[in-house]
Formats: C-alpha cells, sequence, structure tokens
C-alpha cells in the first residue's frame, strides 16, 4: 500500500467509528502491552545493534518507561473520556456546560533515532487512547529497532488502524506532503522547522518535542560530590545522546576545581574505561561521531578527548577554559562532552541562559532557596530538575515539552491524551424557557439585565 491509499485507508477507518469506544480502546493497549513483553528481548537485541545499549540501561531508559506508562493510562483511561461538566453563566440560564474529548483523526508520529522504542511507543500510547488512527515513522538511523516496532505493531494492529512507515527522506516527505488530523515530531530544531513549515500548508496541528543546549548550573552551595555523580548520569545516559542532557556546566569558580575531580571520579566510578566497557553506548552512525570529535579542542580538554572509531565510542570528555565563542558552545553537543564555563555570581549564570534561545531542560544544584526561586521564575526552560537531572521526563503524572527553540506542546500522561484530542465546548439549552433578553428590540430594561448579567 503507498503511502497515500495508507492514509486514506485509516481515514475510513477511523470514519467507522471502531476506535472510538473504550472497550476498543483498552483492548489496544492491552494487546500493545502484551506484545511489547513478548517481544523484550528482542527489543533488547535492537538496542544493542543500533546503540550498543545494554539490556539493563534498555529496560531503564525505554521499554519499563513505555510500559509504566502504558499502565498509567489504561488505569485512567475511562476517567480521562468522561465528558466535564463547566458552571454556565447566568446569562445562559438554564443550560447545561460541559467538555467533549474528541480523537483528531489520523495523526502522524515521527520519532527519533537516540531513544527510538521510547519515543515511538509513548506519543503512540497517547494517540490511541485518545481514539485516533496512527501512522508511525521510526528513525532511519536506528534500523534495528524500526523492524521491531513494525513486527510489534503488525501484530497489533490492522494497518488501517496503527501502521509503520519505515525508510528515511523520500518516505518522510512523502508522509509530510499527505494532509494529517495532527503531527507529533520528536526530532532537531532544523528538521522540526520543516515539518511545521509542511503541516502550515493544511492548517495541521503539531506537537514539536525538539532539543537545544541545556544548562546545568553549580552553585557554591551544591553538594559537590552528589551533584558529580548525578551529573555524571545525565550526561553520560545513553552517551550524551538525550535531547534533556546536560550541555554545558556553568559553575561558580571557587568550587570549579573541587567539582571537577568529583567528575573524574564519578566518571571512573560509573564506567572505567568507557572505551573498553562493554555497557558504555556508542554514537549512532560515522556522521555523528565526526561531529562530536570535531566540537573536542585538544587544548581545553581536562578529562578524556580519546575514541575508538571502530567501535564508534567517545570517551567521556569535559573541556575546561571554554568560551562562549567556542565551537562547543554554538550547537547541541549530542554527546559525551561537556564544556565548563565558571562564574562570579550566580546572576551572571542567568543572565548567560536567558541570552540564548529557550533550553529544553535546565539543571540547578543549589541548596540555596533565593537561587532556586531566580532560576524557577526567572529562566525559561521545558523543564528540568533542582539537585538532579534527567528524571523529571520519567513519570506520567507531569507532561514533558519545550518551549520556544526548544519545542512546542508537551505529553506524558494526560497530558498525553489531551495532545492527541480536541476539546469541544458544548451548551446545552433548555427548549421550555427561552429568555428574551439577548433579542432586538432592545430595550433600556434588557440593557440593564445584560449590564447585570455581564460583569
Amino acid at each position: 500500500m503507498d503511502i497515500q491509499s495508507l492514509v486514506q485507508a485509516q481515514r475510513s477507518h477511523f470514519q467507522t467509528g471502531a476506535a472510538l469506544g473504550l472497550t476498543a480502546r483498552r483492548t489496544a493497549l492491552k494487546r500493545l502491552g502484551a506484545a511489547i513483553r513478548a517481544h523484550e528481548r528482542d527489543i533488547s537485541a535492537a538496542l544493542m545493534a543500533d546503540l550498543n545499549k545494554s539490556s539493563t540501561e534498555g529496560y531503564m531508559c525505554e521499554v519499563g518507561l513505555t510500559l509504566s506508562e502504558l499502565s498509567f493510562v489504561e488505569k485512567r483511561l475511562a476517567r480521562w473520556m468522561r465528558d466535564r461538566n463547566h458552571l454556565t453563566p447566568l446569562a445562559q440560564f438554564p443550560a447545561r456546560s460541559f467538555t467533549v474529548q474528541e480523537p483528531y483523526g489520523v495523526v502522524l508520529i515521527m520519532s527519533p533515532w537516540n531513544y527510538p522504542f521510547l519515543l515511538t511507543m509513548e506519543p503512540l500510547i497517547g494517540a490511541i487512547a485518545a481514539g485516533n488512527c496512527c501512522v508511525v515513522k521510526p528513525s532511519a538511523y536506528s534500523p534495528a529497532t524500526s523492524a521491531v516496532i513494525r513486527d510489534i505493531l503488525s501484530q497489533c494492529f490492522p494497518p488501517e488502524y496503527v501502521a509503520v512507515v519505515e525508510g528515511g527522506r523520500a518516505e518522510n516527505q512523502a508522509l509530510l506532503d499527505q494532509k494529517f488530523d495532527y503531527i507529533f515530531f520528536t526530532g532537531g530544531t532544523a528538521v522540526g522547522k520543516e515539518v511545521m513549515s509542511k503541516a502550515a500548508k493544511h492548517l495541521t496541528p503539531v506537537t514539536l518535542e525538539l532539543g537545544g543546549k541545556s544548562p546545568c548550573i553549580v552553585d557554591a552551595t551544591a553538594r559537590l560530590e552528589l551533584a558529580a555523580k548525578r551529573v555524571v548520569f545525565g550526561k553520560l545516559l545513553n552517551c550524551g545522546q538525550t535531547c534533556v542532557a546536560p550541555d554545558y556546566l556553568l559553575i561558580d569558580r571557587r568550587v570549579k576545581d573541587r567539582f571537577l575531580a568529583h567528575l573524574r571520579k564519578q566518571i571512573s566510578l560509573q564506567y572505567g574505561d568507557p572505551l573498553d566497557n562493554a555497557g558504555y553506548v556508542r554514537m549512532v552512525n560515522r556522521k555523528h561521531f565526526d561531529r562530536v570529535m570535531g566540537l573536542i579542542d585538544p587544548s581545553k580538554v581536562v578529562l578524556g578527548g580519546g575514541s575508538d572509531p571502530n567501535s564508534l565510542k567517545i570517551q567521556p570528555t569535559v573541556l575546561d577554559g571554554v568560551s562562549p565563542e567556542d565551537s562547543v558552545m554554538q550547537e547541541e553537543i549530542f554527546g559525551p562532552v561537556l564544556p565548563v564555563l565558571p562564574f562570579d555570581r550566580v546572576e551572571e549564570a542567568l543572565e548567560f541562559v536567558n541570552a540564548r534561545p529557550r533550553p529544553l531542560a535546565l539543571y540547578l544544584f543549589s541548596r540555596e532557596k533565593r537561587v532556586q526561586e531566580l532560576f524557577l521564575r526567572r529562566a525559561s526552560f521545558g523543564g528540568g530538575c533542582i539537585n538532579d537531572t534527567i528524571i523529571h521526563l520519567a513519570t506520567s503524572r507531569m507532561p514533558f515539552g519545550g518551549v520556544g527553540n526548544s519545542g512546542m506542546g508537551g505529553y506524558h500522561g494526560w497530558a498525553s491524551f489531551d495532545t492527541f484530542s480536541h476539546r469541544k465546548s458544548i451548551v446545552k439549552k433548555s427548549p421550555w424557557i427561552d429568555l428574551p433578553v439577548r433579542y432586538a428590540p432592545y430595550t433600556p430594561v434588557k440593557n440593564q439585565l445584560l449590564r447585570l448579567f455581564l460583569r
């Protein structure tokens, strides 16, 4: 089936209403969960093939989070689907006001290669829960995982309900030329702009989960050893190929040297010799390996800097003496390289962050409430953590998403259901009473009554 015919088949299927009922949605989610559990070894093997991701990291960051999201959504779906009553203005008496959640229809999910299973399945769970039909387009850079996703979804669903389209740029373009009712894209900012431009031709609403240079700020009050442990976790998870990884470090000059010593210790404790560590994730391909290596200035390396081109692994690398003009500060790194920039006052760090495009995440290590409030209220970013990294996205109870250049819209849990739904506002008016105030001719008495109601 070609792409245009596939989209049309899904549109026809959606019009039958087969995907709308609570039972149909729950059945689909249960079927998906069972298939994921049955294919867990295949998923793990695919993640190893695409990224050298260990089974533990693969479960923690991809399969486990997906199953947790499935369970969370399934348990709450009936409540989310109910109509919601709202107070009716006195001027509309007698009437009932309520909102109805309806699916958009046929939606497109375009997912990236860095967390290829999680970032395909989590939005798909929201799309199915909301009652949509869906076309899924995994990344061509993670072919093994894409193949497993294709196998799982083809076993669970007929293509007129949920379908996988594999391939590269040609398939992406062909999909974006179609008229979808909603597009959910996760990836880089440049491609995100293209997706939005294509969607604009059909006035298709979009969610864009992008990235950016997410700062990590460490002030003089932070518990330095714990901060270093958590920065290493967040930075080196998936070898830095994480959209919310700490991209650069802003640190109080007074504690910089002590913190870097802790950082060195933690990298050794957590990864040993990374190039000989079988569980250390590699760069996804040679193109990205070369790009990240090109960002490393040997004269500024204080830790790491080595690599193995054959295995596409890059040592955890810390750069000191970095200036804002260096190439490593001009783009999202998406690799195990951490530039360090010192500051003398936390206000300087805030100004530095706010002078740049709004990031997807921000991490602050500080025990001072004033500093915490300063960054929470004065810095704009998608989400983040105080005294930790990464973990704010590992919950179904809060939305995850960006702002400005780092994206628009959010998902996870209820937010996913809401993202893939249109909320219709309805006023159900009584046919038995019809107050004459709103009808012409308008009189002084009607004017007084309107002023009483509408204020």
